[in-house]
């Protein structure tokens, strides 16, 4: 199992947004350019994150995208089913029931119960940390970082 990148960027370009003073919005070719990734790709994840209800798009000159809701609400959950959507992490192909030329009847995957169990514990722990809780612990580990980075985005946001 591997996890697209996009997942990554998009709950770091949502602690830029959190970021942000009221009524600021930061264009989406500066948060691209933070991330390092591209403006093309990067554009789609953010209207994934548009259309999940997480962050705002304001069109314009002046426009760019903020937060949609407060930062205790986003479950790093959400912004992975945001981005990658609700497919399970995994799938039986049927290995076991071709080994053992089982008919459709007994067809089964000893593996199903265990990925299903190690699945809802991965997402508990998605659905127990926000963005506020990564805000908080960033801030606690860098704060000179964060400090430099809130700058950057005082030179890039638009009011």
């Amino acid at each position: 199992m591997q996890m697209k990148t996009g997942v990554e960027q998009s709950v770091y370009a949502i602690l830029l947004l959190n970021m942000l003073p009221d009524k600021a919005v930061l264009p989406g070719e500066a948060i691209s350019q933070q991330l390092g990734t591209s403006p093309t790709y990067f554009q789609k994840l953010l209207r994934k994150l548009v259309s999940a209800d997480l962050i705002t798009s304001v069109a314009g000159v002046k426009g760019g995208f903020k937060l949609k809701k407060k930062p205790e609400e986003i479950r790093i959950y959400d912004v992975y089913l945001a981005v990658e959507g609700q497919q399970s992490l995994y799938s039986p192909s049927g290995i076991l029931d071709d080994m053992l030329e089982l008919e459709k009847e007994d067809r089964c995957c000893l593996l199903t119960d265990l990925m299903d169990e190690a699945e809802s514990t991965w997402r508990t722990i998605l659905k127990r940390e926000t963005i506020a809780s990564l805000d908080e612990e960033t801030a606690n580990r860098f704060p000179g970082k964060v400090e430099d980075l809130k700058e950057w985005i005082n030179g890039k946001m638009v009011l």
